[in-house]
């Protein structure tokens, strides 16, 4: 059994040409978010109007779920 050719460092399947314009069309697409999580310090969620991480969040929602079903004590 043949063994497959290793690939080198000067063989380019693709020219940097090519591979800088598909990566700025891939990149131009995504908003730009350079905040950081209020909580934790990590990236923000897209979507969050309140400065939290996609995690952070989650909680968030996942709490206030948890509160709701909570039944009120009775005195």
């Amino acid at each position: 059994m043949k063994r497959k050719p290793v690939p080198t460092a000067t063989s380019v399947v693709v020219p940097k040409e090519i591979m800088e314009q598909a990566k700025l069309i891939v990149f131009a697409d995504r908003p730009v978010r350079l905040g950081k999580c209020e909580v934790c310090g990590s990236e923000c969620a897209p979507n969050s109007t309140e400065n939290l991480c996609w995690v952070c969040r989650r909680l968030k929602i996942s709490a206030w779920r948890d509160s709701d079903h909570q039944v009120p004590a009775q005195e």
